[in-house]
């Protein structure tokens, strides 16, 4: 098991007692709890690809005028119709 020595600023030590206070753990124990939260909350953090599409709300959708691999081909024919409009 590693050893690291860690410089804490008084407002950090302040905190740090008051967590040991309050939930009976020692120093150690406290750094290892805050450890494991604060990597769950990374993990939480950053949303899969699949939950950001999820979220957005891209309709109903049918309403191409051309199917994607053609769209450069159908552009021009699409742009008359408007024009004629």
């Amino acid at each position: 098991m590693a050893i690291r020595t860690v410089r804490l600023d008084p407002e950090s030590e302040r905190a740090l007692a008051e967590i040991q206070r309050a939930t009976g753990v020692s120093v150690s124990g406290a750094l290892k709890r805050g450890l494991v939260a604060a990597r769950d909350a990374l993990r939480g953090a950053a949303p899969q690809p699949f939950e950001v599409y999820r979220r957005i709300d891209l309709g109903p959708g049918g309403y191409a005028r051309a199917p994607a691999r053609r769209a450069k081909q159908a552009l021009p024919a699409l742009q008359r119709a408007k024009r004629r409009r």
